[in-house]
């Protein structure tokens, strides 16, 4: 793992991390894409909201789906796995064997009131373009965000 920090000034310091490949972070974001791509496969109108864990040997998936379709998600976790390389115990993980443990909500219909279509369109007298869809697209509701803490 490398680690920056850079001194802004007397009061603020930014810090950054960065991983290699291979750390549990970026084998964590290749599953959550894999169970993504395999549900987008299914059904185009998946909702997910996916998060994964990993420790030696165990990986857990959480979240929310709303989907019409299926996918075994233990199997595109070890697949995952394999094909990231984690394919003997000795490298201390091993997609063959390792533990997979799901536990996904469907996603709550609030959300999907927000992110299915957007106000305009859901307003009888929104202002909408024709032959506009971006103007109907919902907002997710996940953002990034960066900022800093003060007293």
């Amino acid at each position: 793992m490398w680690l920056e920090v850079v001194l802004l000034s007397e009061k603020r310091l930014f810090t950054s991390e960065s991983v290699t490949e291979g750390h549990p972070d970026k084998v964590c974001d290749q599953i959550a894409d894999a169970v993504l791509d395999g549900l987008l496969a299914v059904d185009q109108e998946s909702r997910v909201a996916c998060e994964v864990c990993a420790t030696t040997g165990l990986v857990f998936v959480m979240g929310e789906i709303s989907t019409q379709g299926y996918v075994d998600i233990p199997r595109i976790v070890r697949e995952t796995v394999r094909e990231v390389g984690y394919t003997r115990a000795k490298y201390g993980f091993d997609g063959d064997t390792c533990g997979v443990v799901t536990s996904i909500g469907e996603q709550s219909s609030d959300i999907s009131m927000g992110v299915n279509h957007a106000l305009e369109k859901r307003t009888p007298d929104a202002c909408v373009q024709p032959n506009h869809d971006w103007d109907t697209v919902g907002a997710g509701d996940q953002g990034m965000i960066f900022g800093y803490a003060v007293r």
